[in-house]
C-alpha cells in the first residue's frame, strides 16, 4: 500500500511580490491544481453577497490566475460586526487569530468586530490548502488587500453622499467621519445601501494600498485567538465531537500488514449483530452501529472471517540498505551543480566522506482522522479534519463519481496536522458508508490506525562529502538525499564547488508531507557534517560557520543565538558529561539558529536536552505570541525524533503503534527553552510554523559528540547511543 503523496508549495512571485504560481506538486512530479467554483450565499441578515467568482493563488500551467472579488472575501452586518471568509484552515497554529487582525487593520475595526468563516468549500473561497507556512505571505496579504479595498469602496461611498473629499475624512472604529462637518457614518449603515451589492461585486486590484508596517495598529501585537473561551471549556466542536442527527458510527476492515488483499469474508455474523449494518465494495469492508462500541465489536466479528492474501515487506532493520540498493534517478529526482565538484574534490587539502540516516516519523497529532459523512438525496457533506477542503472536495467527487458541486466539506478548527492530514480518506470511507447505510455515518480512527495507515515523513540516507583547501576552507561540497525529497537542500554557506542531488527509491512505507518537509532531514545531514568538517579544520564550530555565510540574515541569527547562549564562555565548559552544539538553517524565507546544552548520564545509559536557546527571523512579525507559541512548539516537535521518535515495522505490520511503543517527548523531557525572534521590518512576513524545527536536531547531535567525541550519524540519536553506553 505504497502511495507517495510528499507535496510543496511552489510560488513565482511577481515583480510587486504577487503569488504568480502555487500548484501542490508531489515528489514524483503529478499536479494538484487546486479548485475553483462560484457560489451564491447570503450569510446573517446583512448584505446579500452577490456572484463571485472564487479564489486559487494556484493554475495549471498555461492558465490565467483567476480573480477573487470583494465579496467573497467579506460581508458587513447590520450590527457592525464583519464576516470575513478565507479556505485555509485553523490546526493549532493560530491562524484564526492572524487572519482576523490581518481583516481588523485594514478595516480599521477592534479584532472583536470580525467574525472569521473558515474552511467551508460552500461559502469561502479556495486559498489553497494550509501548507508550506503559506498562510502568512499568501493568504494574510489576500485578506488585508480585499478588506483594505472594502474601507477604500465604503469611504468613496461616504465622500460621495457628503460630496467631499477623501482627505477630508477618517476612519475609525467602522465608521467614517468628516472632520469639518463632525459628521458621522459607520460601515453598517452604508451596508444598507442599495449601491453596496454592486460595489463590493468588483473585483480586488492586486495593487490596492495596504497599512505600511510603521503604521501597523492591530498587526505586530499579541491578539490571543478569537475563540479561545471556546476551546478551553469544551464548548468547541473538533471534527471528532459532530453529532449528527440519527448518526451511525461506521469502522473499516482493515489489512492485517500492507499490500495483502481480501479473498474473502463472511458477512453473516456481523450482520446477525443487533442494530449493525454491514456493507462490502470489492477491497471495501465495513460496518456501522449506534454506538461506537458495537461498531467496534461488529468489526472483530469480520476481521474473524476474512481471508488474505498477503506480500512479503521489507523491515526497519533493512530501511536504509533497501534505499540505497533501490536509488534511482528520474521524475522525484533533481540535482543542480555550481562550479566543479570533481576539479574541487581533487584541489582539496583534506577531504571528509559521511553518510546519515534518517527514519521514517509519524506525525502523531492529538486528533486522529475523523469524518462524519452525511446524504441528502444526491448531495454529500461532510466534517472532517483536513488541511485542504477544496482537495478534499475534489477527491471525494472522483472517488465517489459525482460533481465536486454536490459536496461540501466543512473543516472545524482541529486537532493538529503537521502536514499529515492533506489526504482525505476517513472523509471518504465515512461518505461510501452513509451513502451505502442511508443515514449519517461518522468515522474515527484509533490512535492505532492513525499510526499504520497515514503516511509517514520519508525516510533518507543521505551521503556528504565536503572538501578543505591548505587554510581549512572548505571549496568542494557534494550531498545526495535519497528518498526523502530536496527542500532545504542547498547549502546556506559560500563553497565554490557544489552538488547537490535528490533521488527517488523504493518506499517500503507511505511517505508524504511534514512539517518543513525534508528539511529536517537534509538539516540534520548538512549541519552534522559541517561540524565534522569544522573539527578536521581545528576550527570552532561557529567560527567555521561564520566564516563561510555572506547571507546577513543567516549571520544574525547565528550571531545571536551564539551570544545569547554565550557560546564562546559555554564551549570552554564542556566536559564528558556535559556537552554544547549548535546548528543553523534557512527555509521558506525564513531563518533559524539553534544552540543547545546536553546532559550524558553514563550510569542511567541516557542523553538529556537541558536548555534550548533558538534565534528566529521571518520579517515583520504579526503576533509575536503566536509566533514564540510556533516556535517553542518546533522546538519540542523537532526534539521527538532527534531524541528517539522511529517507526519500527516487519512483515508489513507497524511494531510500535501506540505512544507506549513510539516515544514522543513528555513533559519531563521539556528543557529549558530560550527564544529570541528577531522583528526585521524592511521585508515581507514570511510563515513561522515550520522552519523552527529544521536546526534542532543537528544541534543535539553536535552536542552529544562535544561531549562524548562520539558522532552519531542517525536521527533518532537513539539508534547509535550503543556507540557512547556500549
Amino acid at each position: 500500500m505504497k502511495r507517495d503523496i510528499s507535496a510543496k508549495t511552489v510560488v513565482r512571485m511577481d515583480s510587486q511580490g504577487e503569488p504568480q504560481l502555487s500548484e501542490m506538486s508531489d515528489e514524483s512530479g503529478g499536479q494538484f491544481e487546486l479548485s475553483r467554483r462560484s457560489f451564491v450565499k447570503l450569510l446573517g441578515a446583512g448584505l446579500l453577497i452577490s456572484v463571485t467568482e472564487g479564489v486559487s493563488f494556484g493554475r495549471r500551467r498555461g492558465r490565467s490566475r483567476q480573480s477573487i472579488k470583494v465579496a467573497a472575501r467579506l460581508h458587513i452586518n447590520k450590527d457592525g460586526t464583519i464576516t470575513v471568509m478565507t479556505g485555509k484552515v485553523e490546526e493549532g497554529q493560530g491562524a484564526r487569530a492572524q487572519l482576523t487582525q490581518a481583516a481588523a487593520e485594514e478595516l480599521r475595526v477592534a479584532v472583536d468586530r470580525i467574525r472569521l468563516v473558515m474552511a467551508d468549500t460552500a461559502l469561502v473561497p479556495d486559498d489553497g490548502i494550509t501548507a508550506g507556512s503559506r498562510t502568512t505571505p499568501s493568504t494574510v496579504p489576500a485578506v488585508r488587500r480585499a478588506c483594505a479595498t472594502a474601507r477604500n469602496i465604503l469611504v468613496d461611498m461616504a465622500c460621495e453622499q457628503w460630496q467631499t473629499k477623501k482627505s477630508t475624512v477618517e476612519v475609525r472604529n467602522g465608521a467614517i467621519t468628516h472632520r469639518a462637518k463632525k459628521q458621522t457614518i459607520t460601515y453598517a449603515d452604508l451596508a444598507k445601501s442599495k449601491d453596496i451589492a454592486g460595489a463590493f461585486a468588483q473585483t480586488i486590484p492586486s495593487d490596492v494600498t495596504v497599512t505600511p508596517i510603521d503604521e501597523w495598529k492591530v498587526l505586530g501585537t499579541a491578539v490571543p485567538r478569537p475563540n479561545r473561551r471556546d476551546l478551553v471549556t469544551g464548548a468547541h466542536r473538533y471534527p471528532s465531537d459532530i453529532v449528527r442527527p440519527n448518526m451511525l458510527y461506521g469502522k473499516i476492515l482493515r489489512p492485517p500488514s500492507y499490500g495483502a488483499t481480501l479473498e474473502s469474508i463472511d458477512l453473516s455474523k456481523a450482520r446477525a449483530m443487533k442494530d449493525v449494518v454491514v456493507v462490502r465494495d470489492g477491497q471495501f469492508a465495513g460496518c456501522a452501529a449506534p454506538s461506537s462500541f458495537l461498531a467496534a465489536q461488529a468489526l472483530k466479528a469480520l476481521a474473524k472471517t476474512a481471508s488474505w492474501k498477503t506480500i512479503s515487506h521489507t523491515s526497519s532493520k533493512d530501511l536504509f540498505s533497501h534505499l540505497k540498493k533501490n536509488a534511482r534517478s528520474g521524475s522525484r529526482s533533481r540535482a543542480r551543480t555550481r562550479g566543479s565538484i570533481d576539479k574541487g574534490l581533487a584541489d582539496a587539502s583534506k577531504v571528509l566522506e559521511q553518510t546519515y540516516e534518517v527514519a521514517y516519523v509519524q506525525h502523531t497529532p492529538m486528533e486522529p482522522r475523523a469524518a462524519i459523512a452525511e446524504w441528502n438525496q444526491d448531495k454529500l457533506t461532510v466534517w472532517t479534519g483536513v488541511d485542504g477542503p477544496q482537495r478534499v472536495q475534489g477527491s471525494l467527487a472522483r472517488a465517489l463519481g459525482i460533481p465536486s458541486d454536490r459536496i461540501r466539506v466543512i473543516v472545524p478548527d482541529m486537532g493538529g496536522g503537521f502536514g499529515g492530514k492533506h489526504s482525505g480518506e476517513a472523509a471518504e470511507e465515512a461518505a461510501r458508508l452513509a451513502k451505502a447505510f442511508g443515514r449519517p455515518v461518522a468515522v474515527h480512527w484509533t490512535r492505532a490506525e492513525e499510526f499504520t495507515w497515514a503516511y509517514f515523513r520519508p525516510a533518507a540516507v543521505i551521503e556528504c562529502k565536503g572538501g578543505l583547501d591548505s587554510n581549512g576552507s572548505l571549496i568542494a561540497w557534494d550531498f545526495t538525499n535519497i528518498n526523502a525529497g530536496g527542500s532545504a537542500i542547498e547549502p546556506p554557506y559560500r563553497i565554490a564547488n557544489i552538488r547537490t542531488r535528490s533521488l527517488g527509491s523504493d518506499s517500503p512505507l507511505r511517505q508524504g508531507s511534514y512539517r518543513c518537509l525534508a528539511a529536517t532531514a537534509n538539516n540534520f545531514a548538512r549541519e552534522s557534517f559541517i561540524d565534522e568538517l569544522a573539527a578536521a579544520a581545528g576550527a570552532d564550530p561557529l567560527a567555521f560557520r561564520l566564516a563561510h555565510i555572506d547571507d546577513p540574515r543567516m549571520r544574525t541569527v547565528l550571531e545571536t543565538a551564539a551570544k545569547k547562549f554565550d557560546w564562546p564562555a559555554r564551549r570552554k565548559k564542556v566536559t564528558a558529561d556535559i556537552g554544547v552544539g549548535l546548528a543553523c538553517g534557512t527555509e521558506k524565507n525564513s531563518y533559524v539558529a539553534s544552540c543547545v546544552e546536553v546532559g550524558i548520564n553514563r550510569k542511567q545509559g541516557q542523553i538529556k536536552v537541558h536548555q534550548v536557546c533558538q534565534t528566529f527571523e521571518c520579517g515583520p512579525i504579526q503576533n509575536p505570541d503566536n509566533l514564540l507559541s510556533q516556535v517553542q512548539g518546533c522546538i519540542m516537535m523537532g526534539m521527538g525524533p532527534a531524541m528517539g521518535e522511529e517507526i519500527e515495522f516487519a512483515d508489513g505490520k507497524i511494531l510500535n503503534a501506540s505512544f507506549a511503543g513510539y516515544r514522543v517527548p513528555r513533559f519531563k523531557d521539556v528543557p529549558k527553552i530560550d527564544v529570541h525572534l528577531i522583528n526585521k521590518t524592511d521585508i515581507p512576513s514570511a510563515g513561522g510554523g515550520e522552519t523552527p524545527i529544521i536546526a534542532i536536531a543537528p544541534a543535539i547531535g553536535n552536542a552529544v559528540f562535544a561531549a562524548t567525541g562520539v558522532r552519531i550519524r542517525s536521527m533518532p540519536i537513539s539508534r547509535g547511543q550503543k556507540k557512547i553506553f556500549g
